[in-house]
């Protein structure tokens, strides 16, 4: 699923909240693929707002500073939004054709979008009639506002670089998470891309998306808490908040555990409160298990509140799992610990122009 295509192989620009994350993919020696490039750069509070670049040259620079250490072999690049600004809904219609949805989406849509229709770009994928009701099918229909495609496409040109696919982030982590790891036929797994300002759920089954849901809730909250608690700035409540690390099983400073402790229990109702919906809505289907992935994944216990509050089996995703990763290149140490922050990256540097 994406916006718009203009190219072949592209490069992942996450352009996130708290980080812009590039990487880099080329075809693996044996199979799968090969990590070439990896970049991170930070950005300051503020520079993006529930998706929204409130601060385009910070950006700018951000990308541009990752660049100046890279050397890249395409200028080509995916990258993704999220936020109130897109929609995602799955509908039933009439059964028909591709080419006869492409003639008549923009009145399908018009029915389901709460924006102008004419300030939106659209796309859609047929999910099949498994579910549908006879002489119908599944439709995922997606609808941004140009606007905020507008925002991003011009801030990539200016870093010098060529938007070539404009995709969805949880459908990016998606397609990180199929390529990683192997579904079982029927499975329902919920995907959930913690970020610093939003969270993206992505319930998958059976491989195709059944329901998505962007939450304005995230990893600033454990800042914004610590910051007011010991009235220090954001940028040192999030040296504090990083202090324990979960694989390697480090405590959090004790004057900053009970807080963490209460955004996660609070980042965990809202996780559980959309699955819950989900599972209102769709009786007979039960999730599986629970697949995180995103910057405050790793936060210590996060993973643990999760699977309290949802009683669902919970894991963090290894966005590469299934890539090679030469240790001679990168450092393994860095690369496991940056690892969950870089699904939504990971999955737009395996886009290729016309796919689905």
């Amino acid at each position: 699923m994406a916006l718009f295509f203009k190219s072949k192989g592209t490069v992942g620009l996450d352009i996130g909240s708290s980080s812009v994350k590039l990487i880099e993919l080329k075809p693996g020696k044996r199979k799968g693929y090969q990590l070439v490039n990896l970049g991170v750069a930070s950005l300051p509070p503020e520079a993006i707002v529930d998706g929204a670049l409130m601060n385009s040259s910070v950006v700018v620079e951000a990308v541009r500073s990752i660049l100046g250490n890279l050397k890249l072999k395409t200028k080509d690049v995916a990258t993704s939004i999220s936020g109130h600004s897109v929609i995602i809904k799955k509908i039933n219609l009439p059964t028909m054709t591709s080419e006869e949805l492409e003639e008549s989406i923009q009145w399908e849509a018009e029915q389901y979008i709460p924006f102008d229709i004419n300030d939106v770009n659209i796309d859609f994928q047929i999910l099949g009639t498994a579910e549908a009701e006879a002489g119908q099918m599944g439709v995922l229909l997606v609808a941004a506002k140009k606007d905020m495609i507008h925002d991003y496409t011009t801030v990539i040109q200016e870093a010098g670089l060529n938007p070539a696919v404009i995709d969805v982030d949880a459908f990016a982590v998606e397609n990180m998470y199929e390529s990683n790891y192997s579904l079982e036929p029927g499975e329902i797994i919920a995907l959930v891309n913690l970020g610093a300002s939003i969270i993206n759920i992505n319930i998958l089954k059976g491989g195709f998306p059944t329901f998505t849901r962007d939450i304005s809730a995230g990893g600033n909250q454990y800042n914004e808490e610590i910051q007011k608690s010991l009235n220090i700035s954001f940028e040192e409540a999030e040296k504090m908040k990083v202090a324990g690390r979960a694989e390697e099983e480090l405590p959090l400073p004790r004057e900053i555990e009970g807080i963490v402790q209460a955004v996660s229990d609070s980042l965990a109702s809202e996780t559980q409160r959309s699955l819950d919906f989900f599972s209102a809505t769709a009786t007979e289907d039960k999730i599986s298990k629970v697949v995180l992935c995103g910057g405050c994944a790793k936060t210590v216990g996060l993973d643990r509140a999760i699977a309290d509050k949802t009683g669902y089996p919970v894991e963090v995703a290894n966005p590469f799992n299934n890539i090679e990763v030469n240790p001679r290149a990168f450092d393994a140490d860095y690369i496991a610990d940056i690892a969950p922050a870089t699904g939504v990256a990971v999955g737009l540097a395996l886009r290729w122009a016309g796919d689905k």
